[in-house]
């Protein structure tokens, strides 16, 4: 898969497959789309070309909405569209001025001169260009002129697109990862650098990666104990995770760690990743250290079942 930063440095497209969207997640309903982008591609021994925005356009047009989480960072997102098959991605900046861009100039200056499109692949509801003034009834006019096909997402798929965004984050900051990973069709994960903590773990016999997550939009599951695996130098690993204010713990505050199971390296400013597979339970406060470990126990017997049912 080609990736391009900029409308200034693409190649000369020959035939295109065009579709366009944030496609936060890569979900199921992304992946019907991407399925057809790339099944029109062939058909026509053309090559897909889906162009994204990061930032993402909100973060521009409402920059005082501290509400919004991703589901995945830019890398992610990347890294699933390849294993997706798309052939070219074309992460355009958003900008002030791209925003403003007028519908009929976005047609003419990149669907067709910029990417030579033979189809395009839009919802029906989609919007694009300045104040979102531009729609497929628009695509459809100027496809006469330029001669490119229109094919349109029905209402039944744009709707499953749409529910499905909203019904992953709604269960992932509920703790439902079980639907959240139904809906995405793979596991939901995040990266973070192992820190240094306070080794309370070791004492209790379950040595923790301390994980700090260095993107603020990065939607982190609920509070509670997850049954995870990890990905560590390229290898996975069987885990329990804590997401949550340690309220046993006094003073400790918010933090995000994993017991790795057989695993005994040090891996300090390793970037590490998660795939949370099951929620186990929610956080408690214990009476003792005794009770905690014993807790931890059971937790890692769940999280071992959990992990082998996959």
């Amino acid at each position: 898969m080609r990736v391009f930063d900029s409308l200034d440095n693409l190649p000369d497209f020959k035939l295109t497959v065009f579709t366009q969207g944030t496609f936060d997640g890569v979900h199921l309903g992304h992946q019907k789309i991407l399925e057809q982008l790339k099944n029109e591609a062939e058909a026509i021994k053309g090559e897909s070309v889906l162009l994204t925005f990061w930032p993402h356009p909100r973060l521009l047009l409402f920059p005082d909405d501290n509400n919004l989480k991703l589901l995945q960072t830019l890398e992610e997102k990347l890294e699933i569209l390849s294993d997706c098959g798309v052939d070219n991605v074309v992460v355009l900046p958003f900008t002030k001025e791209f925003s403003n861009i007028l519908p009929e100039d976005f047609i003419t200056d990149i669907l067709v001169n910029k990417f030579n499109v033979h189809t395009a692949i839009i919802g029906y509801d989609h919007r694009f260009g300045r104040n979102r003034e531009g729609d497929i009834k628009l695509l459809k006019k100027y496809s006469a002129l330029y001669h490119y096909e229109v094919k349109e997402i029905g209402a039944e798929d744009i709707n499953h697109i749409t529910i499905s965004s909203t019904k992953i984050r709604n269960a992932l900051t509920s703790g439902d990862v079980e639907t959240a990973n139904r809906y995405i069709g793979r596991c939901y994960s995040f990266r973070g650098k192992v820190v240094k903590g306070m080794q309370l773990g070791r004492k209790l016999g379950f040595p923790t990666a301390n994980i700090v997550v260095d993107n603020a939009f990065k939607l982190i599951p609920a509070n509670g104990i997850y049954a995870v695996k990890c990905v560590v130098w390229k290898k996975e690993f069987g885990g329990m995770l804590s997401i949550g204010n340690n309220p046993t713990i006094e003073g400790k505050g918010f933090s995000i760690e994993v017991h790795i199971f057989d695993f005994n390296d040090t891996i300090y400013d390793e970037v590490i990743e998660i795939k949370v597979v099951a929620w186990l339970r929610s956080e408690k406060k214990f009476r003792n250290p005794e009770e905690l470990s014993l807790t931890l126990q059971i937790d890692k017997k769940n999280a071992i079942d959990k992990i082998r049912t996959l």
